[in-house]
């Protein structure tokens, strides 16, 4: 089994544009560090919160054993992005799905194989799961999660699809 450590911005994106359980279907489990668990639970009303809490079957919410690692990064990284990199680092993950640029960055710097929220897309109508990549990605904009023209573009193309 594939080891993939999630961050906080792909499961509110899939989440909120009901593709959570794509995760599943791609990885069979992942793994979120307890500070990525935290910060999706900071509204307990949230969406996001409701589907991993009814997910903790196929979602493990792992402790960071090296918890001095942490003060490295913290001017630099939010919280969560800290420990997902720590926890890959941890348990060798074969992928980390995290989508800020800075934390992609660090991610890569430290040799980890690295994708987004719309790789994982991506991976899904390769595979099946997805009909279409646009109307996804619409919906993800419509609810305010931010994606440049360009990359969208780049991401259709790549899907086969044109804007």
């Amino acid at each position: 089994m594939r080891k993939v450590i999630v961050n906080t911005t792909p499961l509110i994106a899939l989440s909120h544009v009901g593709q959570l359980t794509l995760l599943q279907k791609l990885y069979g489990e992942i793994m979120i560090p307890r500070a990525v668990y935290q910060e999706l639970s900071a509204k307990e009303d949230s969406i996001c919160k409701k589907q991993v809490d009814s997910s903790l079957d196929w979602i493990r919410v792992e402790n960071i054993e090296n918890q001095m690692a942490k003060a490295m990064y913290k001017t630099q990284l939010h919280e969560g992005e800290v420990e997902v990199m720590i926890l890959a680092k941890e348990k060798s993950a074969d992928v980390v799905i995290i989508d800020d640029a800075n934390a992609k960055k660090h991610a890569k710097y430290l040799g980890l194989p690295v994708t987004g929220t719309l790789g994982v897309l991506i991976k899904a109508k390769k595979q099946g799961y997805i009909k279409e990549l646009k109307p996804i990605i619409q919906e993800m904009v419509d609810k305010s999660i931010y994606i440049s023209e360009g990359l969208i573009k780049l991401c259709l193309e790549q899907a086969g699809e044109t804007m």
